[in-house]
């Protein structure tokens, strides 16, 4: 089988017991010899690495021959040698100490080997021992190794030479194929000593060298003639293509947008050296990116307020006015809650903040039953039994009989913790509030300024199937002294409306937990829609209902304010504006000023650092990179149009060969 590689074979050069010597040619004209061992020989123990060995030891003796190509993992192991070095096969199997005979010149008839390839009964022997490879290079002893005594020995003959080359579909065979000799020499019996191989005709010509005739076997194609003219045709339609590609991109590329009021650039830097924001609630984590879900998210809810109201008093007998305890009674109740004038007033709960005089009771007999449960004086099961007994003989008053009892509350922004207060929890008091029949709806004043405000829409209808988007505070802790509180969001729909006294209510189907009501209900522009309540008609009192902005407007109007943005609101939706359209350098600019003048706006800074991290990937237009554009362009042209050209020339190439 002819080895696989880049070599045309052109005709046998010589044979011997392990294999043939071929001349071939390459694919680029250049001549070379190629020593093949036969397939039978390279199966035999040792005879595969005896052949590896010694053509890398005659590559790594001084002076020795270097091949220019080997696969010795074929079926048929072979090594290619340049032809202006000799003739480097016929070298290489003497060197394995085979009887090589070179084949006739044309003319002469060659003398055949005779026998069929038989398995050697050992491995070729060296004075120095087969050539090993340490450590990748072959070691050697003292140059060419050097054959003990004679060649490999013979089980039942020798290889025979095949009548021609290898099949092969490429291979090209010059001269008359060898005939196989009618009268092959016996075989020799197997012996201990090494025995020569059979060979033809005793007085065979000396080894011949078929690459020295002075009259060259394959002669090379003409060179061919230069294209000047060609090459220059095609730089001149290159460089046309170039400018022309190149001007049409500068003609169709957009002018750069400016804003009028504040230009496009990173000049401000509020907080370079600050730690990455980290806000609870991140709109574009909560919804699709640059969706209409998380711009609302991201207009209304800065204003979202954690609100938590601690209640103290005794529970007195109704008709003694004496306290069934003799310490003060103290619950504490949280819910959600958003700022509507930048001055701090805020709208929540009327159940959170100023509960009626029946729920307050219940809730206080609730937590003396469970004081009475811990001092085992009451077991789990009797806990609503007790109330239920107590609700109308008892009274939930202050440190006086015919006070109120003692309230007070705190709000917190974007993270809250349960029972802080002291900073960053900020100090409110109740303004005005409105009693379960009428709306269940608080107006509360928190002690700081410059916060974020939410804005009302007094005019928005909620029907039936529509959906909102519903904002409130939440947590997943289990301990309710020490658990952790953050704004939470979900996309509810619209089951029904209701009545509660005087006011109307929409039902929804699915809430954010039991400290969510007091929180947002949103339309599609980010304001305010609604305000989330308990449902008082289920069973679980869970925050399934939303009070109208309606009501909620009239109840600011009668505590003589009204729902307006700051300046630093305004700016906060403009920079939004800014961002959701691609302008990010005005976004930046108008989010730093925002971040400074309204400080619990996290999402400000997020979007600041959202801002810039797009730019930065994104970049906005600018001249330089439409002349990027222009250049890149019109190299894309010429490529294009070099590679047109080289296609052709291959296949001019291809029909001229």
């Amino acid at each position: 089988m002819q080895p696989v590689g880049p070599y045309r074979f052109t005709h046998m050069l010589g044979t011997c017991p392990a294999g043939k010597a071929w001349a071939a040619i390459d694919g680029q004209g250049r001549l070379v010899t190629i020593a093949v061992l036969n397939a039978a020989v390279a199966d035999a123990p040792g005879w595969r690495e005896a052949f590896v060995g010694t053509a890398n030891g005659l590559a790594q003796a001084p002076g020795g021959q270097t091949f220019a190509y080997a696969d010795f993992s074929a079926a048929e192991p072979w090594v290619a040698y340049p032809a202006e070095a000799g003739p480097g096969a016929e070298r290489l199997f003497r060197a394995l100490g085979q009887d090589y005979q070179p084949v006739p010149t044309e003319g002469v008839p060659a003398a055949p080997v005779s026998g069929i390839p038989q398995q050697v009964s050992g491995v070729p022997q060296q004075v120095s021992g087969i050539p090993q490879q340490v450590s990748g290079v072959p070691q050697q002893v003292s140059g060419i190794p050097q054959q003990v005594s004679g060649v490999p020995q013979q089980v039942s003959g020798v290889p025979q030479l095949t009548s021609g080359p290898p099949p092969a579909p490429w291979a090209l065979h010059a001269g008359p194929p060898v005939a196989p000799n009618p009268n092959p020499a016996p075989t020799q019996p197997a012996t201990d000593e090494p025995q020569p191989p059979a060979v033809g005709p005793v007085d065979a010509p000396p080894p011949h060298d078929p690459f020295a005739a002075p009259v060259r076997r394959i002669q090379p194609s003409a060179p061919p003639k230069r294209r000047t003219g060609l090459w220059v045709k095609v730089a001149a339609l290159a460089l046309a293509v170039a400018v022309g590609s190149g001007a049409a991109v500068w003609a169709l590329a957009p002018d750069e947008p400016t804003d009028p009021d504040i230009p496009p650039t990173v000049g401000a830097t509020a907080f370079p050296t600050a730690a990455a924001v980290d806000p609870p609630l991140k709109p574009w984590a909560q919804a699709a990116t640059y969706s209409p879900e998380e711009r609302a998210l991201a207009v209304a809810a800065p204003a979202l307020v954690f609100v938590e109201t601690v209640f103290t008093g005794y529970v007195r007998d109704a008709s003694t006015n004496a306290p069934i305890r003799a310490t003060p009674i103290t619950f504490t109740r949280r819910c959600s809650a958003f700022v509507v004038t930048p001055d701090g007033h805020a709208l929540t709960s009327s159940a959170c903040v100023k509960p009626t005089q029946e729920t307050a009771r219940q809730i206080a007999l609730d937590t003396v039953a469970r004081m009475l449960v811990r001092e085992q004086t009451l077991v789990p099961a009797q806990v609503q039994e007790y109330i239920r007994t107590n609700m109308g003989k008892t009274k939930f008053t202050g440190i006086d009989p015919g006070t109120e009892p003692g309230t007070e509350i705190h709000g917190q922004l974007n993270t809250a913790k349960g029972n802080l207060t002291t900073e960053p929890a900020i100090p409110a008091q109740v303004v005005r509030a409105l009693p379960p029949d009428t709306g269940n709806s608080a107006l509360i004043k928190l002690g700081r300024g410059s916060l974020p405000v939410a804005e009302l829409n007094p005019s928005a209808t909620l029907t039936d199937g529509s959906s909102l988007l519903i904002v409130g505070f939440a947590t997943t802790d289990d301990d309710f002294r020490t658990a952790t509180y953050g704004p939470k969001s979900k996309l509810v729909g619209i089951t029904g409306t209701g009545r509660r006294g005087s006011a109307s209510i929409s039902r929804i189907n699915q809430d954010l937990g039991t400290t969510s009501h007091g929180g947002i209900a949103l339309d599609a522009s980010g304001r305010v829609a609604g305000m989330i309540d308990q449902d008082q008609a289920r069973p679980d009192r869970a925050n399934r209902v939303i009070v109208p902005s309606s009501s909620l407007n009239a109840l600011i109007g009668e505590a003589g304010t009204a729902n307006k943005l700051g300046d630093s609101d305004k700016l906060y939706r403009k920079a939004l504006d800014a961002y959701f359209a691609g302008q990010h350098s005005a976004a930046i600019t108008q989010f730093d000023a925002v971040a400074q003048a309204s400080p619990g706006n996290l999402l400000a800074k997020a979007y600041r650092q959202n801002a810039v991290e797009r730019q930065q990937n994104e970049s906005e237009p600018s001249d330089q990179s439409v002349w990027l554009m222009a250049l890149l362009a019109g190299a894309g042209g010429a490529l294009f149009v070099g590679l047109i050209v080289l296609v052709v020339m291959l296949v001019r190439r291809r029909r001229d060969v």
